[in-house]
């Protein structure tokens, strides 16, 4: 006798019942004899909840021949003298008994939590009082304290291990005592399973298979209904108790086993009796509980990997993804320690079985990306296994960081002091393999991406490669593996670099709302403005026509500013963001034409400098930052809040307002520091003093020519006083030495701490219309000032006539019709000033986007109006529609646009 191997338990119950699992040695499977567990694999350590192997069945065509007394069914947990006897008269007449048995023994667990697996050698005819006695002599567990398990059944002392039908290599349950147990009705149901699926598989009633396929699904139904029985509820403690029950017992084995049966219908049963406990984990148990199923859902994919099912077999792959799906509540081992310390509502799973899974997925997308751009094009990868990895690999990563702590990135070949990883060191060397490699396969994708993009540029039905809407999220994972790795992350960011084009229209064209795509600011100078714009717009909630809620204003034009405030005051985020409803008292009009108009008029009274919220800057009146004397109105913070909800909402809606921000009101939004060049358009003359300051010569500032102190002469409301710079800073004399400290301050406190009141509540504001309120300073890091510019200002260009006819569409008109010409060339022939009022009294766009007409939402339309050609034209701004009649003559259409292109005639709706 020897001892085989030892590894811990984890939580162990102190229920009697407790059975543990086995690991034979043989290596060696076939379709209905699995061997379902390796010596050397660790037992999946899930909280309180093991998984155990069933012994494997007989074969028709195994090597070894078997007694068919075993297989047969049993209400009892022990056997009658008689029926051993027949038992053995059989199993006799069938084949002579094996001289010598070698079968496995696990024993229970010690005070430390770990239990043993022992290797027993006996003759077939001893009786199962001396295998007790073999265990004593080892263990020194007393006899009496001592009960067996074979298949569910307790052994009986005076039978022979013949009578038992233990066979070699079969597998032995060492437990205490079982006078009783909390779940009888659950074993009954698990043994009539287990029974059910032994003689399925051993093939000998295929007359009738389908009967018994059909009460074993029952079963299986039955098994799960009775977790709920009890109560409406379901609790955590009778969950846990029956998953256990199902899992000692070798349930999820027997069905991987039947499964992989070569019996017709056993395999289809399987199936669905597998996809049927899976689906109840997901979808019946609370969410807070799903963690109890954690274990048996890994156990099945280790099962059919090990009996030799296919990685792409459709089961194993449901299983797997169903896992992936329950990862939120797991948590990893950390290395050899076997810590079970933390969240007890979450499941513990080694790092080798997570680290397996994400190996699996990351080869099989090499592969499909290398067949993708390889004739014939295969569909690429799949979502599935997209999915999956993503899964897998983010708790894989925070586990290595976590372990690894402070010690930054991983070199490889990794160092001796690595001491902290040295256990994790195969995987964590395979893991950058797999990176290597799939970052290569995803290159060559993206490669072949651009070339089909300069290909549909030139001609229209070229098709770009099957998958390509998967490898924004791959190429996020990979940006996650490529920061545990010493150079990996400046290797990926090259690549990024080398395929620009094709990261820039994955972004616009597969980036979505639902996904996380914030590690894409560590890549900003791979994207274009088109690419920022998007992912800025996907912080935004999406503007919609129609609204089941809408927000409603009843403005009046002389009090815009006051009125729309308080409107905004009473109003919660939720309904701003839900829709906009505007109309201008005594005015018929409403509409998104409207609303349009509205928030150009409200931005041009907020920034206005007579209101006192913000200073336009000297160098570029259109820029505009807080002001420090805002303070002069008590309510200056509300309307800074109120600021920022009407900017962002101007974002969501695409309205370019005609203004934009100073450098260092946009870096404060984004959370960065303000320099001394960030201030040379909001401040030329101090921007100027600080230059000379800097750049003077050391002798001269050490002389106290300039005679600084660090304080800060300062006026408000009319009234002025001395700051200090810092603490002590009116005895603190400038010199060559601490002048770069003196201009930091200087900027800080005229920039930064004059404002910070101002600042936070415009971001407030602004951050209550995000779809998270968290999101504020990640919105203004993910742009650059001038992409900012162009979303809230427009276009500076001048208004293009042809790129104007390219994008109107005509109705009831024709683009040939004598009214059509005289139209374009009398636009032609106007100012630009003109052309802006035609355009706002058209369409109620005061800016034109950046990309021009382009950019709007829709077509610009000119509708043949039916009314006398005495009427002036008029418009549908929601609809982009211009209407106008059959005039006469070209001078008579003239005058009539030249009445409509007058500011005040151009600038209202029309009244009541």
């Amino acid at each position: 006798m020897s001892l085989d191997y030892t590894h811990p338990r984890l939580d162990r119950p102190s229920s009697k019942r407790k059975l543990d699992d086995y690991g034979p040695t043989d290596d060696e499977t076939d379709l209905v004899s699995v061997r379902m567990r390796k010596d050397n694999d660790p037992i999946p350590a899930v909280n309180s909840l093991p998984t155990n192997p069933i012994p494997p069945p007989h074969h028709p065509h195994h090597h070894q021949q078997q007694s068919s007394s075993q297989w047969a069914p049993s209400s009892s947990s022990s056997s009658s003298s008689s029926s051993s006897s027949s038992s053995l008269s059989r199993l006799h007449q069938i084949n002579p008994p094996p001289k010598q048995l070698q079968f496995f023994v696990r024993t229970m667990p010690s005070s430390s939590g770990r239990s043993k697996t022992l290797v027993l050698k006996a003759n077939s005819f001893d009786t199962i009082e001396s295998v007790h006695e073999m265990i004593r002599e080892i263990t020194k567990i007393p006899v009496d304290e001592q009960r067996l398990i074979y298949e569910g059944k307790q052994l009986q002392t005076e039978q022979t291990l013949a009578e038992c039908s233990v066979r070699n290599d079969a597998g032995l349950v060492l437990v205490g005592r079982m006078r009783s147990t909390l779940y009888p009705k659950a074993w009954r149901l698990v043994d009539e399973l287990i029974k059910l699926i032994l003689r399925l598989c051993k093939g000998e009633e295929k007359d009738c298979n389908t009967v018994l396929t059909k009460v074993l699904s029952n079963k299986v139904k039955e098994f799960l209904s009775e977790i709920t029985s009890d109560s409406k509820l379901i609790a955590e403690v009778p969950t846990a108790g029956h998953l256990q029950v199902f899992s000692t017992a070798c349930a999820p084995d027997a069905l991987v086993m039947l499964y992989m049966s070569p019996y017709k219908g056993n395999k289809e049963c399987g199936d669905e009796s597998i996809r049927r406990f899976v689906n109840w984990g997901l979808n019946v148990l609370p969410k807070c509980l799903r963690f109890l199923c954690v274990p048996i859902v890994l156990e099945f994919c280790k099962l059919m990997n090990r009996g030799g099912s296919s990685r792409r077999d459709p089961l194993y792959c449901f299983c797997r993804s169903s896992l992936a799906s329950m990862m939120d509540c797991v948590r990893i081992m950390n290395g050899s320690k076997h810590n079970v310390c933390g969240d007890s509502s979450k499941a513990l799973i080694s790092f080798q079985d997570v680290h397996l899974f994400v190996i699996e997925l990351m080869a099989r997308l090499c592969t499909d990306l290398e067949a993708s751009v390889t004739p014939p094009a295969s569909p690429g990868p799949s979502s599935c296994d997209v999915s999956d990895l993503t899964a897998f690999l983010v708790p894989l990563c925070m586990a290595i960081v976590e372990h690894r702590g402070s010690m930054g990135s991983i070199p490889l070949p990794m160092r001796e002091g690595d001491y902290k990883l040295s256990c994790y060191a195969p995987e964590i060397k395979s893991l950058h393999d797999k990176f290597d490699a799939l970052v290569g396969s995803l290159e060559q994708s993206l490669e072949k991406l651009e070339e089909c993009l300069a290909v549909k540029e030139k001609r229209e039905g070229e098709h770009l490669p099957l998958g390509c809407a998967h490898y924004l999220t791959i190429l996020k994972d990979m940006n996650s593996l490529s920061r545990l790795y010493c150079g990996a992350q400046d290797k990926f960011g090259r690549i990024l670099k080398r395929r620009k084009v094709a990261v820039c229209h994955l972004i616009i064209k597969y980036a979505t709302r639902s996904n996380d795509h914030r590690w894409l600011l560590m890549h900003k100078g791979v994207t274009d403005f088109e690419c920022r714009r998007h992912f800025a717009m996907m912080m935004l909630p999406e503007a919609k026509e129609d609204y089941e809620e809408i927000h409603e204003m009843l403005i009046d034009r002389s009090q815009i500013l006051a009125e729309s405030f308080e409107y905004f005051s009473h109003a919660v985020p939720e309904t701003l963001r839900a829709g906009l409803f505007m109309e201008f008292k005594n005015e018929e009009a409403t509409g998104p034409g409207v609303l349009r108009e509205w928030f150009c008029l409200v931005c041009q009274a907020i920034f206005n400098p007579q209101n006192a919220l913000f200073l336009a800057c000297p160098n570029d009146r259109r820029r505009f930052f807080p002001n420090p004397a805002s303070k002069v109105d008590p309510l200056h913070l509300k309307y800074f809040k109120f600021s920022g909800r009407v900017i962002a909402l101007a974002l969501m809606h695409k309205v370019q307002v005609g203004i934009v921000f100073d450098r260092v009101f946009f870096l404060q939004l984004a959370g960065k520091n303000v320099s001394l060049e960030d201030i040379h358009d909001a401040d030329p003359c101090l921007y100027s003093s600080c230059k000379k300051i800097l750049e003077m010569d050391a002798e001269m500032v050490d002389s106290d020519a300039l005679g600084l102190t660090f304080v800060l002469d300062v006026e408000e409301l009319g009234s002025r006083r001395i700051v200090e710079l810092c603490p002590g800073g009116k005895n603190i004399v400038v010199n060559s030495r601490n002048r770069e400290v003196y201009v930091k301050y200087l900027i800080e406190h005229r920039f930064v701490t004059s404002i910070t009141e101002q600042v936070a509540c415009f971001a407030q504001g602004f951050s209550d219309i995000l779809c998270e309120s968290k999101l504020q300073k990640c919105f203004f890091e993910s742009l650059e000032l001038e992409d900012l510019d162009w979303m809230l200002h427009g276009s500076e260009n001048a208004i293009s006539v042809e790129d104007w006819k390219a994008h109107t569409e005509y109705r009831g008109y024709k683009e040939t019709d004598p009214q059509i010409l005289w139209f374009w060339k009398i636009v032609g022939q106007m100012s630009a000033d003109q052309r802006k009022v035609l355009l706002f009294f058209w369409t109620s766009v005061k800016y034109l986007p950046v990309e021009g007409f382009g950019g709007l939402a829709s077509p610009l339309f000119i509708h043949k109006a039916s009314e006398s050609y005495n009427r002036l034209p008029s418009s549908h701004t929601c609809f982009y529609q211009l209407c106008f009649a059959p005039y006469p003559s070209m001078a008579v259409m003239e005058d009539r646009l030249r009445i409509i292109t007058q500011e005040h005639v151009g600038s209202s709706f029309g009244t009541w």
